[in-house]
Formats: structure tokens, sequence, C-alpha cells
């Protein structure tokens, strides 16, 4: 069952592969391609060629993502790999006239990613990274109430993704390598949703530091994005065992808060298939407040949905429409990733380059 009826169904399903067969892949992209009309999974390689052959046996099996990106007849390639190989196997899907998408991060170095989006333009193909927290509802609640002004003038804009995961574990994610770490993981949605709700700021103050017994890697990250007229506050550590404080926002009227995390993943991972409309309400029990004068007023969570942005793929390939998560705003999150390193490093506030 399709969750889409669209424009872009009128035309043939575009063939789509996956490179990687792990968490990335098989709770966020799966899920939505073998259940989109819009999508035709044709291809994945991995390592785990029992498995894959186990579950998709109908899909075209390659043990190598170099192979599937010249063997395939995919169209497009969704790139859940490891970061530190986002740019050579972009580069070579792009080489070889394949839209492409890749998980966050889009590169480990701003360079690799002006190189990729040249490319991109000169072969004329779509280079889209998968910023999925932008359909989160909690998210788009928040852009909801500072587009209708129910905050007033926001002076203050505070997000976590924080997690308790004391004891580091043995996976890339977390252990010393290019593009490893939770600046790397997590910060490209933090840094995301701040962009898109307030552009790009003036300067940057951030502390990136290693808190856990041994850690390897980023594991707490503090960044503060300074605006002439508000302060954006976005941080996440391993080592919070409270419920995630999620979005705190003061503004001149009021102030939001929200806790917990939008239900979507959690529902992914458990199975749940994304093919009904209301799949990603978020339970009442989860809904923000905000708070007036010390009066408060329950806010509903907006309807979420990560097949929004696979709609706008499917739209962006068939339909020749503008994808509303560019590689350019992809870079812009890498270089405020480099500029917090760098902060951290020397301890001081840094200006953007005008």
């Amino acid at each position: 069952m399709s969750l889409i009826s669209s424009a872009a169904n009128t035309k043939s399903a575009i063939k789509t592969a996956i490179i990687g067969y792990g968490f990335s892949a098989k709770t966020f992209h799966i899920p939505f391609i073998s259940n989109m009309a819009e999508f035709a999974f044709v291809a994945i390689s991995s390592r785990q060629q029992e498995r894959v052959n186990k579950d998709w046996p109908n899909t075209q099996y390659f043990a190598s993502p170099e192979a599937l990106i010249t063997q395939s007849d995919a169209e497009l390639v969704i790139i859940t790999a490891p970061n530190d190989v986002h740019f050579s196997l972009a580069k070579l899907a792009l080489e070889n006239n394949k839209h492409v998408i890749l998980e966050k991060p889009f590169v480990t170095n701003s360079h690799d990613g002006e190189r990729l989006i040249a490319l991109a333009e000169k072969n004329h193909k779509l280079l889209s990274v998968f910023q999925n927290r932008r359909y989160d509802g909690d998210f788009l609640t928040v852009q909801k109430l500072i587009r209708e002004q129910q905050l007033g003038e926001i002076k203050v804009f505070e997000a976590h993704f924080d997690r308790f995961r004391p004891e580091v574990r043995q996976r890339w994610r977390e252990q010393a390598s290019d593009g490893g770490g939770i600046l790397f993981d997590l910060g490209p949605h933090l840094i995301d949703q701040a962009l898109q709700l307030f552009g790009m700021p003036q300067a940057l103050t951030a502390q990136c530091r290693i808190i856990r017994e041994g850690g390897t890697t980023v594991d707490y990250f503090n960044l503060v994005l300074h605006y002439p007229d508000k302060i954006a506050v976005l941080h996440a550590d391993m080592l919070s065992a409270t419920p995630n404080r999620r979005f705190t926002i003061q503004g001149s009227k009021g102030t939001f808060q929200k806790y917990g995390l939008d239900p979507q993943e959690s529902r992914l991972i458990a199975g749940l298939a994304p093919t009904k409309a209301n799949w990603a309400d978020e339970d009442a029990s989860q809904y923000g407040q905000i708070y007036h004068a010390g009066e408060a007023q329950v806010v509903v969570t907006e309807r979420g949905g990560y097949q929004h942005y696979f709609q706008a793929t499917a739209e962006a390939i068939r339909n020749n429409l503008p994808h509303p998560v560019s590689a350019e705003q992809a870079l812009n999150n890498i270089k405020i990733i480099e500029l917090a390193i760098k902060s951290s490093e020397l301890g001081q506030t840094l200006r953007l380059a005008d």
C-alpha cells in the first residue's frame, strides 16, 4: 500500500538501490522505498549476503558498493555507508549518472561537499542529504509556533538530542574515525533545524568533548549560534538518563517546552510499516506546552512523516522540481561543524566567514 498519491505516480517507478544494510537502511529507507509506488527497490550492496537474500529475495545483491554503482540499472542510489566513504561513493555514483541521497552527515569536510555539488550540477543529477528530522512532528510544531508568532520575538532557542549510553560501543559511529562521534552523527539534525528556522548565524561558540571513560571521539557537544537578536543552543551528550528536553523556546510572549523524541524512529524499529496517513502521529501524553506567566497551554503536535522527504525526491527526479533538502543546505551544516571543532579547540567564539 502506498502512502502517497501524487503526480510522480503517473510515471514509472524510480529504480532505487541502497548501499549498506545496517540500522539506517533498514529503519529509515527501506520501509519507504518498499512501500511507496514511486520507487522500485532493485538493488542492494552489503556484506550480509545471506541476510539480504533472505529478507529481500527479489532484490539484486551486490557484494561491493562499487559493483552496485557501476553494474546495476538503478537510477537513484541511497548511501548509508560509514561517513568516511560518503564522498568517494557519491562521487562514483554521480560519475555513473545516478541520482544520490546521502545519509547525514553529507561529507566529513566542506571541500569534498563543494566537489560533489559541482559534479551533480555538471551531470544534472539530484544530490540530497536525508535530513529526516525536518519531518518530525515536534519540529513542524515549532515551525508553526514561530511562523504564527505565538511566542512573540524569539530570544533563546534550545534543542537537545540526549541519550544515556555510558559505555562506549564498539561500532564505527563511536570510534575515532573521519566523521565519527556525535557531532557528525546527531549534530546535523540539530544544526539543520536551527538553520531552517533562523538561517546562518553570525558567530559560534562550541564545546566538543569526550566525557565517557574509554571514549575516543566526541560524545558531548554544546553549540551556541549567535544571531543579532537571539541565540540558539544545540546540545547532545551520551550521559543523560533523564527524559530528553527536546525543545525549550523563550520568546517575548511566552515559553514553549517539549520533552521526548518524535515517535517515528521507535515505530519503524518496531516494524510498523508506514502505510497509513496517521502512522507518525504523536501520543497526546507527549504533547508540548506553552507557558504564559505561569499558565500552561497544551500544544497538539503537528503530524509528521518521513514519507514527505521521499515524495519530494520523486517529484524532483520525475518532474524536475527543486528538492527541499539540497546539498547546498547540507554543506552549511558541515561548515558549522568545522567551525565548532575549531571553536572548541581554541576556546573562542568565532565569526562565520562573510
